[in-house]
Parts: structure tokens; sequence; C-alpha cells
């Protein structure tokens, strides 16, 4: 293999880096961000024994890549009865959502640390047939520490985002060698295919296949709990904010004040609650919380979704939704689940992650763009009043027209597990 010389400095320095992932787990640990009892898995070491037959590994950094493989995992586990399917992943968030969720015959270890060590003593114990990378979290030692072994590798489900673009484009060698080792690259959208092909990346090895969690089936619920929480709101007008961030709660709170009803306020991350409850109080706004069993009355302003799993819930009984990360500069969150729940979509101009998705809800109606509490706050009303089932309607269109990432994944598995 030929390697830049950013890209070989990386692979020798690796070799010494342990005492700098060490630190880290130790503050990672003090934060609670992992888990005292998988330090090991960690550094490679596992007290689990691989399983007979052939195993499958796929590797998705945190909750959102995790969720999108799942029906791709159904599938490949129900085509092979003989295979097995082993999922890495970084945070503490989706091994919980991965021990719940995962099928039998898949199984869930954490991602061990970019180090020689580390990485050596994961494959030597594992001996995956297959390797999955999901996205774009590529580790440099592992990508050499696998193609060394000639296990055949695939990218799945592939986003760069404008500014990993740019910077592609500056160290081109260095993007081309650390892609280099894969076998197949399967890209959500035509910007990543532009920036892949513009590092030299070669054609027949790129395939334009859209985005996994189009093909997902809609968010699970608990019907009964949908039916409580519908009885205790009645027919008050419902709306909903869905993944926001630390900057997005003020504005959402602000919109809210203009709007009356009730707003679901679902954070990205549930234990920002106690300081969302606080903004909430500030604003002169009446609460219930979600993960203390509160159920909303006709005094409830604010119903905080506090709790991980339940998005099912909150687009079901909300018919407009407000999509985070898009007023913050985080580049906005998928649109796919409200879509496929009847949800009528606003977004903040911030949708990088997403941008050709919402261009083409934008379009054609699918979605609306806002810019501010007042603006946000007007939109709401406006599809309140009636406008809501039409823009949820082409939504939905559009999503379906996108689907076909599984499948194509799939075949390209079962060409590899057959090489």
């Amino acid at each position: 293999m030929a390697f830049s010389i950013p890209h070989a400095v990386y692979l020798a320095a690796s070799r010494f880096t342990g005492p700098a992932f060490a630190l880290w787990q130790r503050r990672a640990l003090a934060n609670g961000k992992e888990d005292p009892d998988r330090r090991g898995e960690r550094w490679g070491r596992t007290g689990r024994e691989r399983p007979e037959g052939r195993l499958v590994w796929f590797h998705a950094a945190s909750v959102g890549e995790t969720q999108s493989i799942l029906p791709l995992i159904a599938r490949l586990l129900d085509t092979v009865p003989d295979v097995q399917v082993m999922v890495t992943s970084t945070t503490r968030s989706s091994a919980r959502m991965l021990a719940r969720d995962l099928p039998p015959r898949a199984f869930h270890q954490v991602a061990p640390y970019d180090t020689k060590g580390a990485c050596r003593r994961f494959l030597r114990h594992w001996q995956p047939n297959v390797a999955v990378w999901v996205e774009s979290e590529l580790w440099p030692r592992m990508l050499y520490e696998v193609a060394r072994r000639d296990v055949p590798m695939l990218l799945l489900n592939a986003r760069v985002s404008a500014r990993t673009a740019a910077r592609w484009r500056r160290f081109a060698g260095t993007a081309r060698s650390l892609l280099a080792p894969f076998r197949q690259i399967h890209v959500q959208e035509e910007t990543t295919l532009a920036a892949m092909q513009g590092v030299g990346v070669t054609g027949e090895l790129l395939r334009l296949t859209g985005a996994l969690k189009q093909d997902r089936p809609a968010l699970p619920h608990d019907p009964a709990v949908l039916a409580r929480l519908r009885a205790a709101i009645g027919d008050r007008a419902v709306w909903c904010a869905a993944s926001t961030h630390p900057g997005e709660d003020e504005v959402v709170l602000a919109a809210h004040a203009r709007v009356g009803g009730l707003l679901i306020l679902a954070p990205r991350h549930a234990e920002r609650a106690d300081s969302i409850a606080a903004l909430a109080r500030a604003a002169g706004l009446t609460l219930a919380r979600r993960s203390r069993g509160e159920v909303p009355d006709a005094q409830t302003d604010v119903y905080l979704a506090d709790t991980m799993g339940e998005m099912g819930l909150w687009f079901r009984l909300a018919p407009v939704a407000f999509v985070g990360g898009s007023l913050a500069r985080i580049g906005g969150h998928n649109p796919y689940e409200p879509a496929q729940l009847d949800t009528a979509i606003l977004h903040g101009p911030h949708v990088d992650n997403f941008a050709e998705i919402y261009t083409a809800l934008d379009a054609e109606g699918g979605a609306l763009e806002v810019t501010g509490d007042a603006d946000l706050a007007a939109a709401v009303r406006r599809l309140q009043a009636g406008d809501h089932e039409r823009m949820a309607r082409v939504a939905a269109g559009v999503v379906r027209r996108a689907r076909g990432a599984t499948e194509a994944a799939l075949q390209s598995i079962l060409e590899q597990l057959a090489y």
C-alpha cells in the first residue's frame, strides 16, 4: 500500500499513542462517557468468545449511524443463515440502543482505540470475514490493519460535509490513500460522490445509492402510550421541536410563547433536560417531563421529551415538527423520520449534513426553512391552520422516491462474503 506523508506519519505515531488514549479514557470514565465495565474493549480485550462461522463486522460511530444499519443487518441475517454480525460503536447511548434492538446472531462491542496494539488484539480475536464502515468515521490504523489481513472492506452510507470536502481537496493524496483499501464505497448524495471523484477515487469503486436512513421503517411506538397521551392532550394544538441543540431551545421556546398550545420539546441529548427546563420556567412556561412519568394537562405549555428512543411517539402526536441542529451550526438532522410519519417539516438554514434531501423537500414544498423565533412561530401557526397535511404528503413522496440503499448494500456484502 502506498501512503501519503501525513498518512504514513499517523501510522508510525499510532505505535506510541497508547498513553494519550489512556489519558483520554480516564477523562471519559470520569465524565461518564465510557462504561467502566467495558473499558477493556477499547484496548481490544473482551471476555466474549468469537462465534462459530462467518462474521460480518459493522462499525458505526453513534446512535444515528447504528440505527440506520438495523434493517440491513436484519436482511443479511435472514439471507445468510450461517452468518453472525458484530457491531462496534463508541458511545454509551448507542451501546444501550443496540443491546435492546439487535436481533439474534448479532451482538455489540465497543470499538477499540486506534493504536497498533488495540487494533491487532481486536482483529486477532474476532477475525472478521467482511468489515463494513458506516458513514465517515475512518481510523487510519484500523483500516491499515484490516487491509493487511486482506479482509474485504466496504464503506456504506458515505457522506462528507462541505468543510470536509474542502479539506480533502487540499490534502487529496491523504484522502485518496485513506479510501484506497475499500472495495466498494456507497455514497448518499451527489456532493459526496463529487468530493471522492475529486481526490481520485476511481469510478468503479463508487456507487450513488442514497441514504440507509431513507430505507428504515417508520419509527416504532407503544400504541397504549400514544393513546394515553392523545387522551391527555385532547384537542389542543401540538407541535414538536426535535433533536434541538444549545442555542436552539431558546428560539423554540420564544416561538412557542407566540404560538400557544402544547410544545413537545425533544432535545438531541436528554442530559440537557435540567437546563432546558430552567429556560422554559424563566420564559414563564409551565412544564411536564416525560422522564418523570408526568403527563401534559390543559395547563402544560411544554412537554419535555427527555427520554431516548421515543421519537416515534412525538412525531405521531405532532402534525408539525421543527428539526433541530439546523438553526445552530450543527449541519441538521435527518428529515426522513418525520416525513414517514405524516409530519410537516420546518428547519433552519444549516442543513449541510442532509443538503440534497432538504433541497428536494424545500423545492417541492415538503419542508420550509425558518431563521428565527418570529419566523418559526409564523410557520407553525400557518401549518396548524391547515397546510400541514399537504406538506406532509409531499415530504413522504420525496422520501419514498429516494429508497434503495439497503438492498444495494446487502448485495455488496453478499458479493464480498463469496469472494
